[in-house]
């Protein structure tokens, strides 16, 4: 991490190590952060770029400042907080939740996920998955695959064995086999009730109202490799997106 860098790149860069610092409890409830002058020496950047990165996670309620005693991670809560600006973002979901598989992975035919997905077939890998916060499951994921993407995690056992827990996520493990790099996810945000397999999934009542992601991703090559339908609990998950104005 260098000066000749771009700023925003770097104080981004800084706010996403610290952000996963955080949320792995490396520093734990009065446990002072590294100071301003402590990260600038060791990243070889201003004081000014540091505060920059402090500022974002002081918004994000991740830390709070003290004056005259230093930065501090703030006391943690029920409801899951992240904030997403990138692929990377929704890959470091593994820092600080779980994955239990509640349906393995295996071919299904579904006309609508291989519509989204663009496929010539019917035919498509399907896995479906709750995402836990400390012991607490916050959200349901099902997840669809084209055939070509699905088989190349048919040996992993992360996917394929119910409920053990796994720090892995699937858009990690793709990146990892597919020809192409994940560049990209489009998605959208409704609302939708909950089925009676979901409520059951997430100890809430059938026709309860849950926050629905719509996420499909496509690999550096322009292949869309995966569509995830997740449906979360809305009093344990925050969302929130960083937007800015262009040229700023």
């Amino acid at each position: 991490m260098t000066e000749q860098v771009p700023r925003e790149s770097i104080y981004l860069r800084l706010a996403r190590e610290l952000r996963a610092a955080i949320l792995r409890q490396d520093f734990p409830e009065g446990v002072r952060l590294p100071t301003e002058a402590e990260l600038a020496q060791r990243f070889g950047i201003s004081r000014q770029t540091v505060r920059r990165a402090f500022q974002d996670l002081v918004a994000e309620g991740l830390v709070h400042r003290v004056p005259g005693r230093g930065t501090f991670a703030a006391p943690r809560e029920e409801r899951y907080l992240r904030q997403f600006g990138s692929v990377d973002d929704l890959m470091g979901m593994a820092v600080d939740t779980r994955m239990a598989v509640v349906t393995p992975l295996g071919r299904r035919v579904d006309v609508d996920a291989a519509g989204r997905l663009g496929l010539h077939t019917d035919q498509v890998h399907k896995l479906a998955f709750l995402r836990l916060h400390e012991d607490t499951a916050f959200c349901h994921t099902a997840v669809y695959l084209p055939p070509s993407v699905g088989q190349l995690l048919e040996s992993v056992p992360e996917l394929t064995e119910l409920g053990t827990p796994s720090a892995a996520t699937v858009i990690g493990l793709l990146d990892d086999r597919l020809p192409e790099p994940i560049a990209e996810a489009e998605q959208s945000i409704t609302v939708a009730e909950a089925t009676p397999e979901i409520a059951g999934h997430l100890g809430c009542e059938p026709g309860r109202a849950l926050l629905r992601i719509d996420r499909v991703y496509q690999s550096a090559a322009g292949q869309l490799v995966e569509l995830a339908v997740s449906h979360f609990l809305p009093e344990h998950y925050s969302y929130r997106v960083r937007l800015r104005r262009s040229g700023r």
